[in-house]
């Protein structure tokens, strides 16, 4: 999918892991691995919110577009 995930951009940018990320966020460390891996295929407005709001930064900042990742079929 051409959408990328930069969350481990953010987590290293923060000194943060992925467990206090997901306890802050209030989600499981699976689901944010899902989520971090790019392998979710959605994510809620308000999961994406609860997640700038602990790392400080937009939407924008953890999710982007990339014509030359390969599209799912």
């Amino acid at each position: 999918m051409p959408i990328v995930v930069d969350i481990d951009v953010m987590l290293a940018r923060r000194k943060m892991s992925v467990g206090e990320l997901a306890d802050r966020v209030g989600i499981t460390p699976a689901n944010l691995a899902v989520l971090k891996n790019g392998r979710a295929k959605a994510v809620r407005f308000t999961t994406l919110a609860a997640l700038c709001e602990v790392l400080e930064c937009q939407p924008g900042d953890l999710l982007r577009w990339d014509a030359e990742e390969p599209a799912d079929a």
